[in-house]
């Protein structure tokens, strides 16, 4: 399936959401779906809720394995959330998968507070040095791995420009985000040990790389246990954890990859209940 057919079953989608018309949808029979990690009907969650889409619009899709995905935003009664979704189509064009994250800040910790969606070039740019669809998804997987128990040790690459934008903020060069650590680049960050916090990056899983943008969307969890209280940075600095209660968060996060390194990272994730489950195992 290419691009055209999968962005157009993209656009039908959203159309359809946007009316709150489900019956619009060209659904395979039995769709999987779920909203926040947790199982839904066709009909349920945000299908009911959703007042319009807002203005952000990031789309991206794996001509290989039928997935089409959307970064933007959503607008429901008192807010405006970030917004993930991802499609799987049938060999038919017909959805037979919705993943959506809605970040609903009035249900979650931590607050996101001067939130921006903005449109970011080079998640759209093409790419100039491209590797193999392997490599994107180690090199995403090495991020995982670099932020799992983060000792300072840099288990993937990236460009010394790289940026980071997490529910709809962005979280590195950006010395005015409540956490001090995000005035430092992606890779400073991780060299200083600061997220040591991060117990486990579990259920990690990458549905869909867009190759001829450099994009890999990956979904999983980040279990913390809450039980670290003071601990030393790699620069020898003894700093406290924010995070001392037991909960996971549930992630979608977009890669960019260019010349073997990750050049941008976009994420949503919401805060769930410690070692939450996914609905998405063994598919």
């Amino acid at each position: 399936m290419n691009r055209a057919a999968l962005y157009g079953a993209l656009e039908d989608y959203l159309a359809a959401l946007g009316r709150k018309d489900p019956g619009a949808v060209n659904w395979a029979p039995d769709p999987f779906i779920t909203e926040n990690n947790v199982r839904l009907e066709a009909d349920d969650g945000l299908w009911g809720t959703i007042e319009r889409l807002g203005d952000y619009r990031l789309m991206f899709a794996d001509e290989k394995t039928r997935q089409v995905g959307y970064f933007g935003t959503v607008v429901e009664p008192f807010d405006e959330s970030a917004y993930t979704v991802r499609l799987g189509l049938d060999a038919q064009g017909r959805v037979a998968e919705v993943e959506t994250v809605v970040v609903r800040q009035v249900d979650s910790s931590p607050r996101f507070e001067n939130q921006r969606f903005w449109d970011k070039p080079i998640l759209n740019a093409a790419v100039e040095a491209p590797v193999s669809r392997d490599e994107m998804i180690a090199l995403s997987d090495g991020y995982f791995s670099t932020l799992q128990l983060n000792d300072g040790t840099i288990r993937t690459k990236f460009h010394p420009d790289c940026n980071r934008v997490e529910n709809g903020v962005q979280t590195t060069n950006n010395p005015d985000f409540f956490v001090p650590v995000a005035a430092l680049g992606c890779e400073a960050q991780f060299r200083l040990g600061n997220y040591r916090y991060d117990d486990r990056l579990r259920g990690r899983r990458y549905p869909l790389v867009d190759e001829a943008r450099g994009l890999v969307l990956a979904f999983g969890f980040i279990d913390h246990e809450g039980r670290l209280d003071e601990y030393e940075l790699t620069d020898g600095r003894r700093v406290k954890s924010h995070i001392r209660r037991p909960h996971s968060f549930y992630l979608g996060e977009l890669f960019k990859i260019d010349h073997g390194m990750i050049c941008q990272i976009e994420a949503n994730f919401i805060t769930v209940p410690y070692r939450m489950p996914s609905p998405w195992d063994g598919r």
